[in-house]
C-alpha cells in the first residue's frame, strides 16, 4: 500500500486531492502543514496522519519522509525549503516527486496571453525557475506540474498537457482537474511522467487571459 507525504496539506489544491485520494485509492496519507492540527479535518484517521511542521524545520520533515513512497509539493516559492525537500528526500531515500509551479518558467506562454501572463506574474516565474532547476538538477523521479490560472469548478476535471519545448495550451485549469491529474500520475506505473515538466491547461482555454479576469 503506498504511502503519500502532501506537503502543505491545507493549500486549496490538497482540498481537493485529499478526499479525491481517499476515495479513488487505498493509499495513506501523511498531511504535513503549520499548525495542521488545526486547520485540517481528519475524514479517515486509519488513513490520515497530520504532522505540524514547517519545511524549515529538518528534524519533523525527515520523520515525515519515514515509510513515505511520494512526495506532493502544493508550492515551489521558495529555494531554501526546495532544497531541504530534496535533503529529506535523499536521506530517507523517497524518489517519487511532484511538484505545484507555474506556467512560464520555460519561456513557453507564447503571444497575448504569454505578455499578459508576464506582467501579472513576472517575479513568481523568476522565483519558480530557480525553484524547478533545484528539483531538475536532483536525482529525483521528479514530475513539475506548471500549472495555468487555477479556479474551482465541481465536476470539471477536464486537463490537457504538453511537454517541454511545446508551446503552451491554455489559460486556465480547475483546482479539481489538478487534484485528479496528480491521483493519475500516482496510479500510473508506466513511468511516463517520471523526470518530466508538463504543462497543464483545460482543453479549448486558448484566450488572451482567463475567463475569469
Amino acid at each position: 500500500m503506498k504511502t503519500v507525504l502532501i506537503l502543505g496539506a491545507a493549500g486549496q489544491i490538497p482540498s481537493f486531492l485529499i478526499p479525491q485520494l481517499l476515495k479513488q485509492t487505498d493509499f495513506n496519507l501523511k498531511l504535513y502543514a503549520r499548525n495542521a492540527t488545526s486547520r485540517l479535518h481528519v475524514t479517515d484517521p486509519k488513513r490520515e496522519t497530520v504532522i505540524d511542521g514547517d519545511f524549515n524545520d529538518h528534524d519533523t520533515l525527515n520523520q515525515a519522509m519515514d515509510g513515505v513512497d511520494a512526495v506532493y509539493l502544493n508550492e515551489m516559492r521558495d529555494i531554501t525549503s526546495v532544497k531541504n525537500i530534496i535533503q529529506a528526500m535523499d536521506a530517507n531515500h523517497v524518489r517519487q516527486f511532484i511538484g505545484a509551479t507555474v506556467l512560464g518558467i520555460e519561456d513557453e506562454v507564447k503571444g497575448a496571453f504569454g505578455q499578459w501572463n508576464t506582467s501579472m506574474i513576472e517575479s513568481s516565474i523568476t522565483k519558480r525557475k530557480t525553484t524547478a532547476k533545484a528539483i531538475e538538477d536532483s536525482d529525483l523521479t521528479y514530475t513539475l506540474l506548471r500549472l495555468a490560472w487555477l479556479y474551482n469548478k465541481d465536476g470539471n476535471t477536464n486537463y490537457e498537457l504538453t511537454e517541454s519545448g511545446e508551446p503552451f495550451g491554455g489559460t486556465e485549469v480547475t483546482r479539481q482537474a489538478v487534484a485528479q491529474l496528480i491521483i493519475d500520475i500516482l496510479n500510473d506505473n508506466s513511468r511516463k511522467f517520471a523526470r518530466k515538466s508538463i504543462g497543464v491547461n483545460e482543453p479549448n482555454t486558448k484566450f488572451d487571459k482567463p475567463s475569469f479576469y
